[in-house]
C-alpha cells in the first residue's frame, strides 16, 4: 500500500473508531478470541501515535459497549483484566508520548479494579496535551441520550431550569462527551458497516469510513487512507457545492 499523501489543514480534529473483527481475526488464525483482542493493543498504541503525528486532536476508541456483556462471562473478565492490565502497563508511554487518556460511558458501573486502574490512567496524563485517547467502555449511545434526558428533566423539574431554554449547546453539556467536540470521521473495521450504538448525536454530520481489515491489522497506513478518503470528500453541512463556493 502507498502511503497516502495527508493535507496538514484538512487533517479532522477528532476521529472516532469502531474497533471490530478482534474475534473473528483469532478465529481465522485457529486462536481463542482473547487472543484477538490482545493483539488489538498493539493496533491501539499504533493508530494513536499516528494519530498524533498528522495532527488529530481527539481519538475516540468504542472498547467496550453496554451490549458486550451479553457474551460469554469468560470472555467479559479476559476483557476487563486486559484493559486493566493495558492502562497500567502503558501509563510510562502515554506520558512520554503526551496523550491525555479520558473516558465515556457509565464508566462508574465498570468493577472496581477496572474502574480504579481507569482512574489512575485518567490523573496520572491528565496535563498531556499533544493527544486525548477517549476510550468508550461500558457505553451506549442509547444510554448516553438517556441519561442526559434524565439530568435535563431533573434540573427542569427542580425548577433550576426552564424547558424552554434547552437547546442543542443545553443538551450537549449534559453529555458524556462534554468539552470534546464531534468526531468529524468516523472509521469501522472489519467490513461491517453498521453504527452499533455508536455516538449518535456526535455524528450527525461525520463522515463515515468502513473497512474490511480487521482491527489487529489496522494500523498508520490503514489511517491514512482513511484520512486521505475523508480529505477528498466535500463536507456540505445542508449546503449546496455552489453555495460553499
Amino acid at each position: 500500500m502507498a502511503v497516502p499523501q495527508i493535507i496538514p489543514d484538512k487533517v479532522p480534529k477528532h476521529i472516532a473508531i469502531i474497533m471490530d473483527g478482534n474475534g473473528r481475526w483469532a478465529k481465522q488464525k485457529g486462536m481463542p478470541r482473547v487472543l484477538g483482542h490482545r493483539s488489538g493493543v498493539k493496533s491501539v498504541r499504533e493508530v494513536t501515535e499516528a494519530a498524533a503525528q498528522v495532527g488529530v486532536e481527539y481519538l475516540t476508541l468504542y472498547a467496550f459497549s453496554t451490549e458486550n456483556w451479553n457474551r460469554p462471562p469468560a470472555e467479559v473478565t479476559a476483557l476487563m483484566s486486559l484493559l486493566v492490565e493495558t492502562i497500567k502497563g502503558e501509563i510510562r508511554d502515554l506520558n512520554k508520548n503526551g496523550v491525555r487518556l479520558l473516558a465515556i460511558g457509565d464508566i462508574e458501573a465498570l468493577p472496581a479494579g477496572t474502574y480504579k486502574a481507569l482512574m489512575d490512567g485518567i490523573e496520572k496524563t491528565k496535563n498531556n496535551t499533544r493527544i486525548s485517547l477517549v476510550l468508550a467502555l461500558n457505553y451506549s449511545a442509547k444510554w448516553e441520550i438517556l441519561h442526559a434526558t434524565r439530568m435535563l428533566a431533573t434540573q427542569a423539574a427542580a425548577g433550576t431550569l426552564n424547558p424552554a431554554d434547552i437547546d442543542e449547546a443545553a443538551f450537549e453539556n449534559v453529555l458524556s462527551t462534554k468539552g470534546i467536540p464531534d468526531p468529524e470521521l468516523l472509521i469501522r473495521t472489519s467490513g461491517e458497516t453498521r453504527i452499533s450504538n455508536f455516538l449518535l448525536w456526535q455524528i450527525a454530520y461525520a463522515e463515515l469510513y468502513f473497512t474490511p481489515v480487521f482491527w489487529p491489522d489496522f494500523g498508520k497506513e490503514e489511517l491514512l487512507e482513511a484520512i486521505s478518503d475523508y480529505q477528498n470528500r466535500e463536507r456540505r453541512f445542508g449546503k449546496t457545492s455552489e453555495q460553499l463556493g
